[in-house]
């Protein structure tokens, strides 16, 4: 594997650690918060639905980025 697709794994490695590290903690605040707002239940699980697809995402780049470096022989 070249110096660029490592550099371009990595890249891709910390912004999907970033999602999912972004994605926990907005989930986490959004439980708090909704009922001190008095939001109805809808709403939270509408914030349950976009922390599932976000993570639903980080594991296909994970998938991803772990068949790439299968496939060069780094794995």
């Amino acid at each position: 594997m070249t110096e660029e697709e490592n550099i371009a794994l990595a890249r891709k490695g910390r912004m999907v650690a970033l999602v999912i590290a972004g994605t926990m903690l907005l989930w986490i605040a959004v439980q708090w918060i909704a009922p001190y707002f008095g939001l109805p239940g809808r709403y939270a699980l509408l914030f349950d639905f976009a922390a599932l697809a976000a993570l639903i995402w980080a594991m296909v780049n994970v998938y991803q980025m772990r068949k790439a470096r299968m496939a060069s022989g780094d794995g």
